[in-house]
């Protein structure tokens, strides 16, 4: 009985204070990776039940790509973006998902939209002062070289829907051309003329491309329907 008694003990002692006890481990940290703080449809992208959103990081990223596009503000030369950096990257973001995802006809091949990427390309680090810029911006906001090439896709099958069908692009004549040479935002206007005519001419009807991306934003408004999900990327 008193074996008994003795074993009965010893188990209920071994299972109120275990033999070794386990180190007690924090619980796992959290991270938000990204966060949808826009959502929008409008009848161009399939309506209410065809949404689509906007992510913080990717905002943030082409509020800076704003900033840097006026080399001569107070922002320009750091990145740092304010409230308007914010609404301007929001209204060409919508834009350019809209026009985006609108049929084209005929559909541009491949190798089209492969081209259109790298003039977009081309462009973007023109009007941000140079890869150097564009890398320190992607990096800032944590944009990888995936999202960087769905932003420049998304902004190459908007040129080719306004190209074919809207209005086609303009094309600049000469004398068009030498007066943008000269213009107080041309990144090439200290070199010579014929040796980056091709580089102003890109830069030429990029400007004219984002017009008409503005243009049609305006004319959509009362179509579209934006909700904000969240606190939109804070400014400097």
């Amino acid at each position: 009985m008193i074996v008994r008694a003795r074993a009965a003990l010893s188990a209920a002692l071994f299972l109120t204070f275990p033999a070794r006890a386990e180190p007690v481990r924090p619980a796992p940290a959290t991270y938000e990776v990204d966060r949808a703080v826009v959502r929008f449809w409008a009848p161009d992208t399939g309506g209410v039940r065809n949404p689509r959103f906007v992510f913080a990081r990717v905002l943030a990223f082409e509020a800076r790509l704003e900033a840097l596009s006026e080399p001569d503000s107070d922002t320009g030369n750091s990145g740092e973006y304010r409230a308007r950096h914010v609404t301007a990257a929001l209204e060409r973001h919508v834009a350019e998902t809209l026009l985006a995802s609108l049929r084209i006809d005929p559909e541009p091949t491949a190798d089209e939209i492969e081209r259109q990427i790298q003039s977009a390309r081309a462009y973007l680090v023109e009007r941000v002062g140079g890869r150097a810029a564009l890398a320190r911006a992607a990096e800032a906001e944590g944009i990888g070289a995936r999202d960087l090439y769905d932003i420049l896709r998304r902004q190459a099958l908007a040129s080719l829907y306004l190209d074919r069908m809207v209005a086609p692009l303009v094309q600049p004549t000469l004398a068009e051309l030498r007066r943008a040479h000269t213009a107080r935002n041309n990144p090439y206007r200290d070199a010579p003329f014929d040796a980056v005519r091709e580089g102003v001419r890109r830069w030429y009807v990029g400007r004219k491309l984002a017009e008409a991306v503005q243009a049609y934003y305006q004319n959509a408004r009362s179509r579209l329907r934006i909700t904000v999900l969240g606190e939109l990327p804070g400014g400097a």
